[in-house]
């Protein structure tokens, strides 16, 4: 009896000992006993595994059994260790040499060193190039990417005691300032569908100005023609293995190794132009496959124009999956840079594991959504991390998260949350005057914004000097649901008139992106109902030029309507407004400086030769009731699922918005009688491979109906008059008079935008520090009666300031010329 209880017992603790995992951990050195930082380690025949963290110290679990580890990183030679795990956790160092490339003779011919060798190499993996881009047609995996930045130098002048303990840096000024972590589920399938699950999502720290949180941000192929490095360039860069990459790369056979019976090639990219689209380093090819077995590639600012940065490493790491098929297991972002002496770096680092080459995706499951976040995947606690995580947290990380994590614990007691709040709500007079001012109130929940200074207090020759008193006051009622009201008052000292209105939306599902708004009151409104110039731009060109560009009417008014996403990529809206529409007329003149070739005009804008007291009217007073609705279909719509809605994201295809517009007569009064359609195409921020990017917007319209229409319900254009222009809307103008082309008949308008990117201008070392974008663009606008009118210009950009030097045409003959500047503010 005692004996079969006994063959139970260690039954019982085999199978509990089999169950259970154990951990795999050591550090990774070079023969200097120094640490190699990203270190892969993977488990043979297999696709689990993980890599070193900036230590050098890697762990991963395992259950009992016998593996061969391998151990990799570009510049070592491969190492496998066989390793048993029993009943326990094992560490295991591991000290790897360099490896050693065989150097091979070069062919000169004449002057010029022609690496025969390399080139044949390339040729072959270019030719398999398209291969490998289709291998494989779908796949599943899971991914864990880690992001790290942090402060290495700074400047002492800026390092007070008080800087350095909030943003929890040492006396030298150093620290980390960013962390983040997620744990995902990626599938893709051919061509270009992806879908990421976010399980667990962690980030501490301040928000950086680039990041690349997602596994679908490091989704790097070689393989592809084009590189793309969002947020550090706006144009993209030549893979050293696209289809046509001799025109712009050498390569240099630097040595030939052999891990494991395979041969390794050691191919040396060198651009053959300096300051162009290209990468320098080093591509390590799978002799006979032709493949890449390897990336250690580099981008810098001096030679590349990147922003934000100074040099950018890429690197890169397959392993074969099965029959002979090869993936990625590890992808690495990581960078240095400098700003006004602040010195810092980082990485984002991807970690791809248990690999599924057949998935069986149901039907229909990639359905635009990119993304989700699991509901709980913001709440994961430092335990699930600790059990989770791949890559072991250096010290220097752990005490980050550690402290910042208490500090977040603080941040949510009652106490904390009062005191910021107080301290954010803060009045601060110089901000106000341009971005306005905003507070909050119960946790956030409540917040009023107070519209800025340059946009309350006016000028202009309707109203004399004057007050508008606006601002919005928003109420979360939940995660899903809120509202917002926006009050406005108004009233000019010259034509004694007071106006105030309120208007306001509910937004109550975040998913279908479905709102209610509406309002009511009375207003003073632009003629032109697309905008002209704002208070404050017109109160200048007013006052010091004598140019009262601006023409206003008042509107008593009441309106309501509705807006849903009713598929996905359709979006629909509709309203209802009617309003009673009275003519006004200059009652003020005031002006700071006098000129001989212009003076003030009258609110008319059809008359702008006549005198500024002329009141020849340009309509009787109206009542209109309009009814409005469009549908904007966004073909191939992409988007982000957070638990507190959807982010969309720019379609790589041109959105189509179809609009209609009825002037309803004699209902409650109603005065006007036309029925108006319109089409427009549009498309912003095209990729157009290594020379930036384009933008255009084609629209056209008609009055099918046209038997009773004031000025104010004529189809309008985004004109532009004066030396100010606002460039950040690509369909529009930057000579068109606000009124003199608004027109109720058919009409049709073009506008093409093109940005360089610094394509040109970075190949002149004194302009290249300044990094220029180079812009190039044409406006075209027909209509009856106004035919071919057209613009020419070109500018150049940097960050928020911008230059434009054009010139236009009515017909074939010469319009206006000119330079446009911009610098921020609208």
């Amino acid at each position: 009896m005692i004996k079969h209880l006994l063959i139970v017992f260690i039954s019982l603790v085999a199978v509990q000992a089999f169950g259970q995992q154990f951990v795999l951990s050591g550090r990774v050195t070079d023969q200097q006993n120094h640490p190699i930082p990203f270190t892969s380690v993977y488990i043979k025949n297999s696709t689990y595994g993980t890599t070193a963290n900036e230590s050098g110290k890697y762990q991963f679990k395992l259950n009992p059994g016998t593996y061969n580890v391998i151990y990799r990183f570009v510049g070592f030679k491969e190492r496998i260790e066989n390793i048993t795990i029993t009943d326990n956790d094992i560490q295991r160092n591991v000290q790897m040499e360099d490896e050693l490339f065989e150097l091979k003779a070069v062919q000169i011919l004449g002057k010029k060193v022609r690496d025969t060798a390399a080139n044949a190499i390339m040729r072959q993996v270019i030719a398999k190039r398209g291969f490998y881009l289709n291998e494989v047609k779908e796949y599943s995996c899971a991914v864990y990417v880690k992001g790290v930045q942090r402060l290495m130098r700074s400047p002492k002048a800026f390092m007070g005691k008080s800087v350095r303990q909030q943003l929890d840096l040492d006396s030298l000024g150093r620290g980390i300032l960013y962390q983040s972590e997620s744990i995902s589920n990626f599938n893709f399938q051919q061509p270009n569908k992806v879908k990421e699950v976010t399980i667990a999502s962690k980030t501490v720290g301040l928000n950086p100005a680039f990041s690349y949180n997602k596994a679908s941000d490091l989704q790097v192929n070689f393989y592809n023609n084009i590189f793309s490095v969002p947020g550090l360039s706006n144009h993209g860069f030549l893979s050293p293995v696209a289809s046509d990459a001799f025109q712009y790369y050498r390569y240099r056979l630097a040595g030939v190794t052999r891990e494991n019976g395979r041969t390794i090639d050691k191919i040396e990219v060198i651009p053959i132009h300096e300051h162009s689209p290209t990468f320098k380093g080093n591509l390590y090819i799978l002799e006979g496959d032709w493949r890449i077995y390897s990336v250690d590639l580099y981008l810098t600012n001096a030679d590349n124009g990147l922003n934000f940065i100074d040099t950018l490493k890429v690197s890169q790491q397959f392993i074969p999956i099965k029959d002979n098929i090869w993936q990625p297991v590890s992808v690495q972002y990581s960078f240095v840079g400098k700003v006004l002496g602040f010195h810092f770096g980082g990485y984002y680092n991807g970690i791809y594991n248990n690999y599924n080459l057949d998935p069986k995706f149901p039907d229909n499951y990639f359905t635009g959504e990119i993304l989700h976040i699991d509901t709980a995947a913001n709440s994961k606690d430092s335990t699930y991390w600790a059990t989770k995580r791949p890559v072991p947290l250096t010290r220097q990380e752990a005490r980050d998260y550690q402290e910042k994590d208490s500090i977040a614990s603080l941040k949510h007691t009652k106490a904390y949350k009062d005191s910021l709040q107080h301290q954010n709500n803060r009045f601060l007079v110089i901000p106000y005057l341009i971005f306005g001012h905003n507070s909050s109130y119960k946790n956030g929940r409540d917040s009023v914004y107070l519209y800025p200074f340059i946009q309350t207090f006016f000028y202009n020759t309707v109203e004399g000097f004057g007050v508008n008193l606006e601002a919005r006051y928003t109420h979360q009622l939940n995660d899903l649901k809120s509202y917002s009201i926006t009050p406005d008052v108004r009233y000019g000292f010259s034509n004694k008139l007071f106006t105030a209105n309120i208007n306001g939306q509910y937004n109550y599902d975040p998913f279908h992106n479905a709102k209610f708004f509406g309002g009511f009151g009375s207003d003073l409104l632009d003629l032109n109902n697309v905008g002209t110039r704002s208070l404050y731009f017109n109160t200048l060109s007013t006052l010091l030029s004598e140019r009262n560009y601006v023409k206003y009417y008042k509107s008593e008014y009441i309106n309501g309507g509705y807006q849903r996403e009713i598929s996905n990529g359709v979006l629909w809206t509709a309203s209802l407004t009617y309003a009673n529409r009275t003519e006004l007329f200059n009652t003020s003149y005031e002006h700071f400086s006098n000129y001989k070739d212009r003076h003030l005009t009258p609110n008319n804008p059809l008359l702008p030769d006549a005198d500024a007291h002329d009141r020849t009217k340009l309509f009787d007073g109206n009542q209109a009731l309009t009814f409005y609705t469009s549908f904007k279909f966004t073909f191939d719509q992409q988007y982000i699922t957070r638990p507190t809605g959807k982010v969309y994201l720019p379609s790589k295809y041109p959105v189509v918005t179809v609009s209609y517009r009825q002037g309803i007569e004699k209902l409650f009064g109603s005065d006007v009688n036309y029925n108006f359609a319109s089409l427009n195409i549009a498309q912003d921020h095209i990729p157009v491979g290594l020379m930036g990017y384009s933008s255009f917007q084609l629209t056209g319209g008609d009055f099918f109906n046209n038997n009773k229409l004031y000025f104010m319900d004529y189809y309008h254009f985004l004109g532009n008059q004066g030396t100010t222009f606002d460039p950040t809307y690509v369909g529009s103008f930057h000579f068109l008079p606000f009124y003199t082309f608004s027109t109720g008949n058919a009409f049709l308008e073009a506008h093409y935008q093109h940005n360089f990117s610094g394509t040109f201008l970075n190949k002149f070392a004194v302009l290249r520090k300044f990094k220029l974008e180079e812009i190039i663009g044409a406006n075209y606008l027909s209509e009856v009666g106004n035919r071919n009118y057209s613009e020419f210009y070109v500018g150049l950009q940097r960050l928020i300031f911008r230059i434009d030097y054009g010139v236009s045409f009515a017909g074939n003959k010469k319009y206006i010329q000119g330079i446009r500047i911009f610098y921020g503010i609208r």
